[in-house]
């Protein structure tokens, strides 16, 4: 429980050993020959680049991302693995992402045939993935399109236009029985692909807690999301039961303290004021950088010198105030307060922060802002 020295004010220490750890675990536990690991939205929050290596590191095979430009990014980084991305705009440059050899989702018919113009025009073949609708509602091709784009996908595989390296889609993790029905429409998907001649080796349905939890969804591959980072992708999971670690611990700077009478008014609209004379901790973090201010007054602590304190007041921008809870005291300008990390480490954990703002594990790492520095850490 205690804090990392630091240089910023705002910190968020990503532990490489617990990512690479926690995709052990999942390759121990699925048994499928292909592992992605999900680093889209800034690798969950955690820094896209340090999750990705991190994670590489651990044995995936390939990378995930929403769209290209979150992709290039990564190559621009020196990361060479194979890239997904399936989330485009209308006029996107298929062109650069051919070039960056990135596997692209094909989620429609209009997709496919830009994609392939853009590969004639570069003469280098395009790497695809057929995302399909399976009953998320969301992106993916229509069934109605299945026959037709299948068709066309192994005509311009035999000229050499295209690779069709996979085929997939997404759960709604709503109930067995609805996840099931996606997977009966997914294998419709798969066989219809293959009575055309396309057999691509990477064929994924599930993401970390359905492929955990269903060893018939796995198929070929699977996704990992937010299960790399060491945290639970369901409330019928445990992390910490199956051995996963998690990987950020956020901290920030206490900037001031000062001495208060009871009955002040603490931060905005004095929504807080203590009942006997204290000491307030004031941390250069804020919504501006995503802590909820929605956990406003809810009892969520941080930890500063080994001991928790609550924090207190509204959740402002750039500042939070926490309630040392005496007058005489410690903690000064200048030291390390710990907003989450490690339950075994005694730290407040994401999963308490979710709580108390009534929201997801996902929703709070992915928000954290870019004013909070990234540092990449061993243990």
């Amino acid at each position: 429980m205690t804090a990392r020295q630091s240089n910023y004010l705002r910190t968020a220490f990503v532990d490489e050993a617990a990512i690479r750890h926690n995709v052990s675990v999942f390759r121990q536990m699925l048994g499928v020959p292909h592992i992605f690991a999900v680093v889209k939205a800034n690798g969950y929050g955690h820094g896209a680049v340090i999750a990705s290596r991190a994670a590489l590191a651990g044995g995936v095979d390939a990378l995930a991302v929403a769209d290209i430009d979150e992709a290039l990014e990564l190559r621009e980084a020196g990361i060479d693995a194979p890239i997904l991305c399936w989330i485009h705009a209308k006029n996107a440059d298929f062109g650069a992402a051919i070039e960056a050899r990135l596997d692209i989702g094909v989620s429609r018919p209009d997709q496919l045939d830009a994609i392939a113009a853009a590969a004639s025009v570069l003469g280098q073949p395009a790497l695809i993935q057929l995302k399909v609708e399976t009953g998320l509602s969301r992106n993916g091709l229509a069934p109605t399109d299945w026959s037709d784009v299948f068709a066309r996908a192994a005509q311009l595989e035999q000229a050499g236009t295209i690779e069709v390296r996979g085929i997939f889609s997404h759960l709604s993790n709503t109930s067995v029985e609805d996840d099931q029905a996606a997977a009966a429409k997914f294998r419709d998907a798969v066989s219809q692909l293959a009575s055309f001649g396309v057999e691509p080796p990477l064929i994924h349905l599930a993401s970390s807690g359905p492929a955990a939890k269903h060893a018939d969804l796995r198929f070929t591959a699977a996704r990992l999301g937010i299960g790399i980072y060491g945290l639970s992708p369901s409330h019928e999971l445990d992390a910490a039961e199956i051995g996963l670690r998690p990987a950020m611990t956020l901290q920030a700077e206490v900037v001031a303290v000062r001495n208060v009478a009871a009955g002040v008014g603490v931060s905005y609209d004095y929504t807080y004021r203590p009942e006997r004379d204290t000491s307030l901790a004031l941390l250069a973090i804020g919504y501006g950088d995503g802590v909820p201010r929605a956990i406003s007054n809810t009892g969520v602590e941080v930890v500063i010198r080994g001991r928790r304190y609550p924090i207190v007041g509204r959740v402002a921008m750039d500042q939070i105030i926490v309630d040392l809870g005496a007058t005489e005291t410690d903690v000064v300008a200048g030291d390390q307060a710990i907003l989450f990390g490690d339950a075994h480490r005694g730290e407040p954990t994401v999963a308490e922060w979710a709580d108390a703002a009534g929201t997801i594990n996902y929703e709070i790492i992915t928000r954290i802002g870019p004013r909070v520095k990234r540092v990449g850490v061993e243990g």
